[in-house]
């Protein structure tokens, strides 16, 4: 039985919004998108986000522009539990909150994405942005190879970090906790109909 894979992203849900994390103790971190990089951080301390606009609280959303995965203890203890080596769970407080939150950083970094599969794949236009250069800018119908995620349920893409890609079980398990603020984009096996 094919395992698939999905692309978490933001939900089409009415839901609150957080800003980027920062730290408790003021200012702003210097790689204010290191939780959406795919590497192992160093603890970075006690860390704050504040509310940038109230609405219905969820157990799973992206704070910031940075896309910062923001989880309440539920789900943390799903990444905790099914994927221990893939990330990292850092506890941040939330503005005014007293239920507890954790950002959860992927470590992991894959390099899956089968390209003669994805619907439609953009690059940097040569000579615009050095740094990105070789990456891909934006993916349509994003596909990978299941046999080349190395056994991780949880992973950034190698060229296209923007993608948070779990496991079906991962998914499964996110689903039984509900109130998510993010929605599932299976990336394995054929395209859909439109």
């Amino acid at each position: 039985m094919e395992h698939h894979f999905y692309w978490i992203r933001i939900g089409d849900v009415p839901q609150w919004l957080i800003e980027t994390p920062e730290p408790a103790s003021g200012g702003t971190f210097d790689e204010p998108w290191m939780f959406s990089d795919g590497r192992v951080l160093p603890e970075p301390g006690p860390i704050k986000a504040l509310i940038s606009h109230p609405g219905e609280k969820r157990s799973f959303v992206f704070a910031g522009v940075e896309s910062t995965p923001t989880v309440n203890e539920a789900v943390a203890n799903v990444f905790r539990t099914i994927a221990p080596t893939d990330v990292q769970i850092f506890p941040v407080s939330i503005e005014g909150e007293s239920e507890r939150y954790f950002v959860v950083n992927v470590t992991k970094v894959v390099d899956c994405i089968d390209e003669a599969r994805c619907q439609e794949v953009q690059h940097y236009p040569e000579g615009t942005f050095p740094e990105y250069e070789g990456e891909y800018r934006w993916i349509y119908g994003l596909r990978i190879a299941p046999s080349k995620t190395e056994g991780a349920h949880v992973f950034r893409l190698m060229k296209f970090k923007t993608a948070f890609i779990v496991s079906e079980d991962i998914k499964t398990a996110l689903e039984r906790i509900g109130n998510l603020g993010v929605s599932f984009e299976r990336v394995t096996g054929p395209h859909e109909p439109l």
